[in-house]
Parts: structure tokens; C-alpha cells; sequence
């Protein structure tokens, strides 16, 4: 597994990211669909033995034991230094004004709790899940910046928001002296290009690596159209996304289908190849509940499409509101 610069900072990762939010107790949160422990942990193992080490995670996801299941896994498979963990703040942990957020009071609480649920003294990456327009962005950007002075976490990431709020909080880092962001989590497939209006040419110019969340549209790219499976039927957040531009969107699951049958190559590995090869992308997070979906993740990186490929992939899409913030 080939492991890349993340922007321009000297954190490298592998080149395919495990999404770690389909683990965790599926009666706590709102996935249900996530897998249990004893469940989670061959996947975790199917991962690092294909040479993936870096693993993406939340505070948020399954209230909490995502975390859980990841730290106990990895403490049990791999030695701490050879993996890259990534968690996120923003999302409701606890009732109460400080219990979400982007305020000193919730990143300083949530930090310690990331990290006696994952079992370790420190996370490589430490991401904002979502922009918070109520909190002042120097308190953000400075509690931040002591958490990494704290040893708590190695680099900031940031997801999900316009390009016009990562600005602005890159130069306030700047302005204060503070630790910047090095990459961006956003959505970004097939199904949803707008990132690459601003927030990609932004992330290009500033150095920060993309990382991008549902590379794979929530499986819509991966299968005939209207295909439906037990998480397409009970994610309540993915019910949400992909409604916009459904004739285009279908085109566009058909060039797939039609590019994946000329190369002789599951679904999945041409809509993986196709995000890798965007100018801004670092790694696509990738999750992962069956064995072939890291099996076609893992042979995406083998897969240079062609520019004709390419054109037609991209050629049935048309322009949409951005979602998923």
C-alpha cells in the first residue's frame, strides 16, 4: 500500500483511508446498520494486513464507541506507531450549552474523552467536524492550537464547509500563531463535485490535503441504479444527500457500469480510481462492512483510468447546491 503526503505537512497516510464509522454499537446514535465489536474487529485486521494504517473515526459516531472499538483493535494489532488515527469534534456528546460545538469548553472536554476512548495519549489527526458559526474562530483556532501544544494531537484537520470559512480560519490561525489546518474532509464523488468550484482549487493553493468522505456516494456508485441495501434503508443521514439530479446521477452510475465492464473491474474500483486521480485528493476514506469492499478499495490503487475514461465519467454531471455541511 503506497502511503502520500498529506498537503503539505509531513504526516503521511495510506493511500486509501478506513472509515471507522461503520463500527460502533448499533444501538447507540443513529446507525444502525454500524457492525458490533466482534464484527468490526476482522476488518480493522483485513486493513492493516493490505497495508492501510491510517483509520478515520468520530466522537459522535455511535455515541462514542466507535472510538471504543477502534482503540481496542488497534492497541491489540499494530504497535501505536505504525498507525495513523483520525477522530473529529463538533457533534452532540452530552446534554448541556457545552455538550457540542467548537467552544474551549467542548474541545478541551471532548479531546480528553477521544482519548480514553481510543486507549491512547495522543491522535495523529484531530478534525473539526463541522464549521460552528457561534463560537468566535480565534477561541476555536487557540484552544485548537493547545491541544496540539498539549501533546494531545499531532495535526488539525477541518470537514464539511465553504471554502470561504476554511479561509478564514486558516488566516486567523495565521494572524494568531496558531496551528493550521493540513487537511479537509469533504464530501466528494461522482454524485457531488462542487467542492471543486472553491473549497479543492483553495485546499490546492493553501497545501491541504483532501480526504474525502463517501467517495463511493453511500454505495450509489458501486451497484446498478435503484439498487437498495440495509443501510441505504435505515441511514437517515445518507437518505438525505443524492436527490437533486437523479437523471444525471443515473447517467453517471451507467458510466461507471459501462467503463467497469470494458476493464473487466467491479463498480467500486473505477468510481475509487476516478476520486484518486482528482488533482486535490490525498486519500479517499473508505468504509467498509464486507470483505470485498476493502478488497475493491484496496485494488482501486492499481487503476490509472485512461483520459477518454475519465471524460466519461465526469461528462454526465450536472452542477447542484453542495450538501452534506
Amino acid at each position: 500500500m503506497e502511503h502520500v503526503r498529506l498537503g503539505s505537512s509531513g504526516l503521511r497516510v495510506s493511500a486509501i483511508v478506513l472509515g471507522c464509522m461503520s463500527y460502533g454499537d448499533p444501538s447507540r446514535g443513529s446507525h444502525g446498520w454500524t457492525l458490533p465489536e466482534e464484527q468490526s474487529r476482522p476488518f480493522i485486521r483485513q486493513a492493516l494486513e493490505a497495508g492501510i494504517t491510517t483509520f478515520d473515526t468520530a466522537d459522535v459516531y455511535s455515541d462514542g464507541t466507535s472510538e471504543e472499538f477502534v482503540g481496542r483493535a488497534l492497541k491489540d494489532m499494530a504497535p501505536r506507531e505504525e498507525v495513523v488515527i483520525a477522530t473529529k469534534v463538533h457533534g452532540r456528546m452530552h446534554p448541556g450549552p457545552h455538550g457540542a460545538g467548537l467552544s474551549r469548553v467542548h474541545i478541551m472536554q471532548a479531546i480528553d474523552a477521544s482519548l480514553r476512548r481510543l486507549g491512547t495519549d495522543h491522535v495523529d489527526l484531530y478534525q473539526i467536524h463541522r464549521f460552528d458559526p457561534t463560537v468566535p474562530v480565534e477561541e476555536t483556532m487557540e484552544a485548537l492550537h493547545d491541544v496540539v501544544k498539549a501533546g494531545k494531537a499531532r495535526y488539525l484537520g477541518a470537514s464539511s464547509m465553504y471554502a470561504w470559512q476554511l479561509a478564514q480560519l486558516q488566516y486567523t490561525a495565521d494572524l494568531g500563531g496558531w496551528t493550521r489546518f493540513v487537511s479537509m474532509q469533504d464530501q466528494y464523488n461522482l454524485l457531488m463535485r462542487e467542492e471543486e468550484r472553491e473549497m479543492h482549487p483553495f485546499c490546492l493553493d493553501q497545501g491541504v490535503g483532501v480526504i474525502p468522505w463517501s467517495p463511493l456516494a453511500r454505495g450509489r456508485v458501486t451497484r446498478p441504479w435503484g439498487t437498495t441495501t440495509s443501510r441505504t434503508q435505515t441511514d437517515e443521514f445518507g437518505a438525505t444527500l443524492y436527490h437533486q439530479q437523479e437523471a444525471a446521477d443515473r447517467a453517471i452510475v451507467d458510466a461507471v457500469a459501462s467503463v467497469a465492464e470494458a476493464r473487466g473491474v467491479p463498480m467500486a474500483q473505477v468510481a475509487l480510481a476516478w476520486v484518486r486521480q482528482q488533482p486535490a485528493v490525498t486519500a479517499p476514506i473508505v468504509g467498509a462492512t464486507k470483505p470485498e469492499h476493502l478488497t475493491d478499495a484496496i485494488a482501486s490503487v492499481e487503476i490509472t483510468l485512461e483520459p477518454d475514461e475519465l471524460a466519461a465519467l465526469a461528462a454526465p454531471y450536472v452542477p447542484q447546491h453542495p450538501e452534506g455541511f
